[in-house]
């Protein structure tokens, strides 16, 4: 019988409890199961553009044999699997198109979400193109959406999630910073490129807290691409690119060594 996310956590509680009360000195922890039922849902940092190796029936939502959920699909061979995400996703689109495998048996879910809700291609768009103010200006307003808006996004996502899945483990990943500071000498100023990456840490912040406060766990890959970032020697991101929609998301590498890592240690 399989306990809900909830059930499982005061159960735990209770069994720790009970080994404080009775003197017991030994360390008990319940072995995780193997997952056997992946759902991977979210947008493109999930989809893999940017990583190249699209699935031709995918059309434009461009799910990448070289996206992470793909590559620990390969490595683990669940027993069913399911690579919703989408390039372009917002929070709705989860919520309208992506949810539909999640079941009672589902083991384990991936997803990142919230970058389109707060504006990221609108807002790099007006940082390449129209300079330091406007893209200040810009970062300001996807800033001020995240903290006072995308938090009731997200939860309207999670509690789908956990409605649909109540036994699944589920990961919340979150976004890279773009760029290693005080190494550029052309491109956005160092007052864009900071301001961006604090928008990152927002986004994560509150992404952080949201899956928190679902029993979730949230897993930053901050760690992973520590001197990976644009501008850095060894870029795990692409700057702007051809074709344009590759610009700003994972390359091969930022999925493989960047978030396969990550989301393999939290799975």
């Amino acid at each position: 019988m399989r306990l809900s996310r909830r059930a499982a956590t005061a159960s735990a509680f209770l069994v720790t409890t009970a080994l404080a009360l009775s003197g017991a000195s030994a360390a008990v922890s319940a072995p995780r199961p193997k997952a056997t039922d992946y759902v991977a849902l979210g947008d493109s940092y999930s989809s893999g553009v940017g990583a190249g190796g699209y699935d031709s029936g995918s059309g434009s939502c461009k799910r990448s044999a070289k996206a992470y959920p793909a590559l620990w699909a390969a490595a683990h061979k669940p027993a069913s699997y399911h690579f919703t995400a989408c390039s372009g996703a917002r929070t709705g689109d989860v919520l309208a198109n992506q949810l539909a495998p999640l079941n009672s048996g589902t083991d384990l879910v991936s997803i990142t979400i919230g970058g389109n809700d707060a504006g990221f291609a609108d807002t790099m768009t007006t940082c390449v193109l129209q300079g330091e103010t406007a893209c200040l200006n810009r970062v300001a307003t996807a800033r001020a959406y995240v903290r006072q808006t995308l938090p009731g996004k997200l939860d309207q996502v999670y509690d789908a999630i956990d409605g649909k899945a109540p036994a699944a483990r589920v990961v919340v990943l979150g976004y890279p910073r773009f760029y290693k500071l005080g190494n550029c000498s052309v491109g956005l100023s160092e007052k864009s490129r900071a301001a961006i990456n604090a928008a990152a840490d927002d986004i994560n912040a509150v992404t952080a807290k949201r899956a928190a406060d679902h029993g979730f766990t949230f897993a930053d890959v901050n760690k992973t691409f520590a001197g990976h970032e644009i501008c850095s020697s060894a870029p795990w991101l692409h700057s702007v690119t051809l074709p344009v929609e590759n610009s700003y998301h994972p390359t091969a590498n930022g999925q493989s060594k960047g978030y396969l890592p990550v989301f393999g240690s939290a799975a």
